[in-house]
């Protein structure tokens, strides 16, 4: 059902931009989720996800996204792969820092490109339905079921352990599609449904190697970035880090 598009070549590319980065000053270069949009078939329809996150070094850090692009309309066609750590710059990884878990960029199949902050599947796939429908809970409220045929999506979405609610779509639908804005889902003792720090986000990726940091270390990165990236990202060169594609 799954299958791995050629980030090989997208690897080599991010390799040999390094390389070219580390004597080419201060020249401009596009992030890494921008090159991977620009390197799919503009007719592809694509979900973009932050899988992973991850920050290095004591006094100079250096800070890492791992992203899961899902791609295709056709369900008995769908690809997913995750790119591996890929780097990025400061002002970025702030942009993103509460975006863990989340769809970051999607292109529809209308042509139309996103890069609103989404629960993961709302753009493409869930409320479709070419894939599912909206099934009552048996208290007065409804969630998103894939059809049998389906159900890999259920599980690529987490749906199963933390079902889409027709109430959330509809928020969403409503008050922030098409209007660039970010959508976390309901909040309650203070933390929000989807999102970095949701017990969706965690459930989803255990082994994430964001979540494995110490919450002193968290903070301090949070806090480092939130006062600087207005004055960083004017070097910027992209590489992998440990192992290349498909952590």
């Amino acid at each position: 059902m799954f299958e791995s598009p050629n980030w090989k070549a997208f690897l080599l590319l991010a390799l040999l931009g390094s390389f070219a980065g580390c004597g080419g000053g201060n020249s401009f270069r596009k992030s890494p989720l921008d090159e991977i949009i620009r390197d799919l078939p503009r007719d592809e329809v694509f979900s973009i996800i932050l899988y992973d996150m991850d920050a290095e070094g004591n006094f100079s850090k250096t800070y890492f996204h791992e992203y899961e692009v899902i791609t295709g309309s056709d369900p008995n066609k769908i690809k997913s792969e995750r790119t591996g750590f890929l780097k990025v710059s400061e002002r970025e990884f702030n942009s993103h820092i509460n975006d863990m878990g989340m769809e970051i960029a999607a292109r529809d199949s209308t042509g139309k490109l996103s890069k609103a902050v989404t629960p993961p599947g709302y753009s493409n796939y869930v409320g479709n339905p070419r894939y599912g429908s909206w099934q009552s809970n048996g208290n007065g409220g409804s969630f998103w079921a894939f059809y049998g045929q389906y159900a890999f999506m259920s599980s690529m979405f987490n749906l199963f352990a933390y079902p889409a609610r027709r109430s959330y779509y509809d928020d969403w639908r409503g008050g922030y599609y098409g209007r660039g804005r970010s959508y976390y889902g309901p909040t309650s003792g203070g933390t929000s449904y989807y999102g970095t720090n949701s017990n969706y986000t965690k459930s989803k990726n255990p082994s994430s190697s964001w979540n494995s940091r110490s919450s002193s270390f968290k903070n301090s990165v949070r806090n480092r970035v939130s006062r600087s990236s207005g004055k960083s990202g004017s070097s910027r060169t992209y590489r992998s880090r440990g192992g290349g594609f498909g952590k």
